[in-house]
């Protein structure tokens, strides 16, 4: 086993800073806190590190050393010590590293898994120091953490941040070693199998197959999505990011409220869509930002209007309205015979004027259209056909909710059209 020692320059003052950013630097320092017996001398030592008080840190097999110096002037020297591993505990976690490609990597990136660690500990290696592990020594002779031994401690936990190995090291091996056992084992050829090959396909056809796990509990709702920092250097749209967020949590609560219904035959795939009704259901699912917005139209070579017509569809009839709304006019002989007979039988004055599958009433503001087999009401708002509700059997039925819709609108502009939003939304 290694007998390296590496000593580690002393850190600038901490102020205004955490002393462990990582998950591996916080265990490190719990295993002090919640060992010591007097928070007042950490709380001191804490102060120490943070005013950078601890001079160079000596790192080796099983201690910790560093001359501490308080504010009255004096120093001390102190040591913290951690058991090494034994030859067989390295074995086991040399295998377990070993065994999964992802934790030699992680480590080569200065980066220890938790993965790596939960399996160690599985095997009986605890890498991380447990409550009161960490054995303090002083000159200062006090019998348990002093000021000097937790400022050391604080210090080393900042060290542990920016480079794991330092806590294989205390534990018994050097980088250089441990990685280069730990490609001569990956690099090994695999033994062998011994004896007879597979199952019986009889013997594995018996066995009991283990009943289903529970379904998961329902949800009320979506997930909240954090709130993003906006990225300085403009690389990243953080309102763009949580606007995506958002529709995923909405699309998974869906999801999983449909898998949950009873009687719910196992889902069917949904379609894949194209970039235009993929664009439209995320903006119709929501309320994007301006900006958003902007970017949904532009990435698809539509304007802005164009998109919220499009909304304005989804909303009310979802792909199906989004169709007619974009279907080229064509005549439909049976949809014309189908509106004469409904019209005639409800008592209705004038038909109105045919256009190509479209029929757009006398005074020219009220339209219907005919497509998955229904039809659909429209109202002309700002020179253009907007949708007016969603698609009924009935054409009566849609042209009396676009003349409702119209004559709402004539008495309050614009408060139809948002009301109309809302109700489907």
């Amino acid at each position: 086993m290694t007998e390296e020692e590496r000593v580690l320059a002393p850190l600038p003052p901490a102020h205004g800073r955490g002393f462990a950013v990582t998950w591996w630097g916080r265990s490190w320092l719990s295993a002090l806190e919640d060992g010591a017996l007097d928070g007042a001398q950490l709380r001191q030592g804490r102060r120490h590190a943070r005013a950078g008080a601890v001079g160079a840190v000596s790192v080796r097999p099983g201690r910790l050393t560093s001359v501490v110096r308080t504010g009255r002037g004096e120093a001390r020297r102190a040591d913290v010590l951690l058991r090494r591993l034994d030859d067989a505990e390295w074995e086991r976690l040399l295998g377990t590293a070993a065994r999964e490609a992802g934790h030699l990597a992680a480590l080569l990136d200065a980066e220890l898994p938790p993965a790596l660690v939960a399996d160690a500990s599985a095997a009986g290696v605890d890498l991380l120091p447990g409550i009161g592990e960490l054995e303090p020594t002083c000159e200062c002779d006090e019998w348990d953490h002093c000021v000097h031994t937790a400022a050391l401690c604080y210090q080393t936990a900042r060290l542990l941040d920016e480079d794991p190995f330092l806590l294989l090291l205390l534990r018994g091996m050097g980088r250089e070693e441990l990685l280069a056992r730990l490609r001569r084992r990956s690099t090994r050829p695999a033994a062998a199998p011994r004896g007879q090959a597979g199952v019986p396909a009889a013997e594995a056809y018996a066995r009991e197959v283990p009943a289903l796990p529970e379904p998961p509990p329902a949800v009320d709702g979506p997930g909240s999505v954090p709130g993003l920092v906006p990225d300085d250097r403009g690389e990243l749209d953080a309102a763009a990011l949580e606007f995506l967020a958002a529709d995923a949590a909405r699309r998974a609560h869906r999801l999983l409220a449909l898998a949950l219904a009873p009687g719910q035959a196992p889902c069917a795939p949904e379609p894949v869509p194209g970039l235009w009704e993929d664009a439209v259901r995320l903006a119709a699912g929501g309320e994007p930002p301006t900006a958003v917005s902007r970017r949904l139209a532009a990435g698809c070579g539509r304007r802005g209007v164009e998109l919220a017509m499009a909304v304005r569809a989804w909303r009310v009839g979802g792909a199906p309205a989004l169709a007619v709304l974009e279907a080229p006019p064509a005549p439909d002989p049976g949809a014309e015979e189908e509106l004469t007979r409904a019209l005639a039988e409800a008592g209705e004055g004038a038909a109105p004027r045919a256009g190509g599958g479209r029929w757009t009433v006398a005074g020219g503001e009220v339209q219907l259209r005919h497509g998955a087999g229904r039809w659909w009401p429209y109202r002309k708002e700002r020179g253009r056909w907007w949708p007016a509700g969603p698609g009924e059997t009935d054409p009566v039925t849609a042209l009396a909710a676009a003349r409702e819709l119209s004559r709402t609108a004539a008495v309050a502009p614009g408060v139809a059209a948002q009301a109309s939003d809302s109700k489907t939304a």
